[in-house]
């Protein structure tokens, strides 16, 4: 078989060489643009991992790869003047120009010819072949020719980076944080060689401007870097190679082969280097694609079995890097974090590393993080003279989801809510003796919070016949009797949801099909606007002033009659297509008067029902909005006015947002999974400056550890599986 193979980096040069050592009689030419002498970049990183896949692919190229690694097991972090450590990640990197010359040599043992300063623009320059391995970058010549067929996506991250070494030998992966009159500014440092390191500074494009970087030279970059970095580099001086400030060009390829023609590393795809090297991924490549000619019978079978067992790997490993890359472009809203709460969440950036991991890699780390939330738990409990009064830190301590939390005077014993379902029996709202048992269970099995269900602050608010409602007396003595039960187990408490179906009402309970509506018995609707929820459903009447203060006394009247039942929080639902989500979606908000238009105008109803409320619920008690952060639908509420949201909720009293997505309509694309609120939450929390409750999906005790101790939330949702 005679192969041609289009860039001589580290993706092409292992390709052929494994190529060559299984197949001898292989004709294989490398051919590279540049001369021997040229590269870019410094040190490339590998997995512990990756080096065990090396070793069986090709013992002697290992072997001397290994020969010149730099191997740590220690990340630091450098953030407001503090350096947390956290062992345990086994990394080891090498020079590029090492790699390189090790690869070029084990070629030229095997025999594979290898051609310098030979750029081809044409394809149809070259000689025949029977394969074309397309290694030649992000630039690729072969993927550009076919591009129709391969369909690559290139997205530029929004910051800028600039790719340096430094004269000076680290110890761990270094990751600096630095701010100036100019922005934020973050550092990717890591030893490359035994006398130098790896020095990749980024920031945002507000502050690369800022600084004027985008008019400095490689000289003036190097030199205002150094500056910035003064204390930390002590002298040592930064290095360049034809370095500047570039975008990260993430590229993805629906079609990795074409007949004979198949790319391969860079070429097919790129992943940000915040979570590890192109090169790793490129070499990989090779070592799939070796093994896929070597065990099929013909070409088109073995570039498919290439192409269907790798894609599927790097489109993983590319969706965390997508998690890593946007956290560094958005780091600016975790700078009120605390440092070890800060190191914690750029540790597990990328949902790839948990708590347990962590604890695991350093027991160290871990119970530092332990006691730091215990710590920071006594402060929101006791207050700061008492703890400064106590001085001493704990020597044992408990998992983040163990530590209690304080909310106005409501004192949950640890970070756990539960929510069970309800049963659909509801008489005319009156809760039924079976959900009372299934909120005593659920205390029983030792959540600090149990949440119930919706619940209809008027009968024409309920989603169905069956549903939970407060709008009479007999209500209020089945709930009363529900919270006193609670209340006899030492501790527990119990939190009230009030909403109102909206359009989303009158249906048949949800065990006999989703929003399917009442052939008989409905009762009329209301809404935002005269908008149905599905194509089958009752058209609802656009609510006019009376209907809106009959609501909102509805809302009113249920919240007395809750703290007349002893609830210890109360919640107003805001979410998922109901009453009052209708109003803040332009989705389902029409209006052209001062309820619809603007989002300001939007929150008109819903903010004014909120001020009423709480001016209606205790002080004392804490009053918590369930709030959907997203219509996951084209043209809906994005995540950014949701934000906004959440802070005017905060001004006006707010004191937890519950954190939900979708079902807005029933167009929603919301992808479910584990965790799939978590980011949602992080967002919100984190840029509102509002504690939140998040669920989806949480159904590990170390699921629930990693989001609380990283501050993406305050309480989790616990689902039972």
């Amino acid at each position: 078989m005679k192969i041609v193979i289009l860039g001589g980096g580290p993706a092409g040069l292992y390709c052929g060489l494994l190529l060559k050592k299984a197949h001898p009689d292989y004709d294989i030419t490398i051919l590279e643009r540049n001369q021997p002498d040229v590269t870019y970049g410094w040190g490339v990183v590998f997995s512990d991992r990756t080096l065990s896949s090396f070793q069986h692919a090709d013992y002697p190229t290992y072997e001397q790869l290994t020969s010149g690694f730099v191997i740590w097991d220690a990340i630091d972090v450098y953030y407001r003047g503090e350096t947390i450590r956290c062992g345990g990640h086994v990394i080891a990197s090498v020079s590029r120009v090492f790699l390189l010359d090790i690869l070029r040599q084990r070629c030229a043992e095997l025999g594979v010819n290898l051609r310098f300063g030979y750029p081809v623009q044409d394809l149809e320059l070259l000689a025949p072949y029977d394969l074309l391995i397309a290694a030649d970058g992000i630039n690729s010549v072969v993927r550009q020719a076919y591009v129709e067929h391969f369909k690559p996506k290139i997205e530029s991250g929004k910051a800028r980076y600039i790719w340096l070494g430094v004269d000076k030998v680290l110890d761990a992966f270094t990751f600096i944080f630095q701010e100036n009159e100019h922005g934020l500014f973050q550092v990717h440092a890591y030893p490359s060689s035994g006398s130098s390191s790896t020095f990749i500074v980024e920031c945002t494009e507000q502050t690369w401007l800022s600084a004027g970087l985008d008019q400095a030279s490689e000289e003036e970059s190097l030199a205002y870097c150094e500056r910035l970095f003064a204390d930390f580099l002590q002298g040592a001086p930064l290095l360049s190679n034809k370095s500047r400030w570039i975008n990260f060009p993430t590229l993805k390829t629906r079609h990795w082969h074409h007949k004979n023609i198949v790319l391969l590393g860079d070429a097919a795809h790129t992943a940000h280097f915040s979570i590890g090297s192109g090169t790793k991924l490129a070499m990989e490549d090779a070592i799939k694609l070796a093994e896929a000619l070597a065990g099929a019978s013909d070409l088109e079978s073995a570039l498919n079995t290439y192409e269907l067992e790798r894609k599927p790997v790097v489109e993983l490993f590319q969706r965390a890097a997508q998690e890593s890359r946007v956290y560094f472009e958005t780091l600016s809203r975790y700078m009120d974090l605390d440092p070890m709460t800060f190191a914690f969440q750029l540790l597990t950036r990328s949902g790839r590393v948990t708590y347990d991991d962590l604890r695991l890699r350093d027991t160290h780390f871990g119970d530092a993080i332990a006691r730091h939330w215990v710590s920071q738990a006594q402060h929101t409990v006791l207050g700061d003279s008492a703890c400064s009064s106590q001085g001493v830190e704990p020597l044992v301590a408990p998992p983040p989801l163990f530590t209690p939390f304080k909310v106005r005077d409501l004192l949950l014993t640890n970070r756990v809510v539960s929510q069970p379902g309800a049963p659909e029996e509801a008489e005319a709202g009156c809760p039924a003796p079976a959900y009372a048992e299934l909120l005593e269970m659920a205390v029983a099995s030792g959540a600090g919070l149990v949440l119930s269900e919706m619940v209809a602050v008027e009968a024409g608010g309920r989603i169905h016949p069956g549903s939970l409602g407060l709008y009479q007396r007999d209500h209020l003595e089945a709930w009363r009797a529900i919270v006193s039960a609670v209340h006899a187990r030492p501790g527990a408490k119990i939190g009230l949801q009030l909403g109102h179906a909206g359009r989303r009402g009158a249906t048949y309970p949800r065990s006999q099909g989703l929003d399917r509506p009442l052939s008989e018995g409905a009762w009329p609707l209301i809404s935002a606007s005269p908008i149905p929820y599905t194509g089958r459903s009752q058209v609802p009447e656009e609510m006019q002033q009376e209907s809106m203060q009959r609501v909102c006394q509805a809302f009113v009247a249920a919240t007395r009659m809750a703290q007349e039942a002893g609830f210890d929080l109360l919640t107003l639902n805001y979410a998922h297509g109901y009453l009052l989500a209708s109003f803040l979606s332009p989705l389902t908000n029409k209006r052209e008067d001062i309820y619809g238009g603007s989002l300001e105008r939007r929150m008109r109803y819903p903010l004014e029902l909120f001020e009423t409320v709480r001016q209606a619920w205790p002080a004392e008690k804490p009053l918590a909005v369930s709030l959907s952060v997203g219509d996951c639908q084209k043209g809906g509420m994005e995540v950014d006015e949701a934000i906004q949201v959440a802070r005017l909720l905060r001004e006006q009293g707010c004191d937890l947002l519950i954190v939900e997505a979708g079902q807005t309509t029933p167009a929603s694309e919301l992808t479910y999974g584990r965790g799939f609120l978590t980011a949602l939450s992080d967002r919100v929390r984190n840029e509102a400056g509002i504690p939140t409750l998040v669920g989806g999906y949480l159904t590990t005790s170390n699921e629930i550890n990693t989001v609380l101790a990283a501050g993406r939330a305050d309480l989790c949702l616990w689902h039972s599986e």
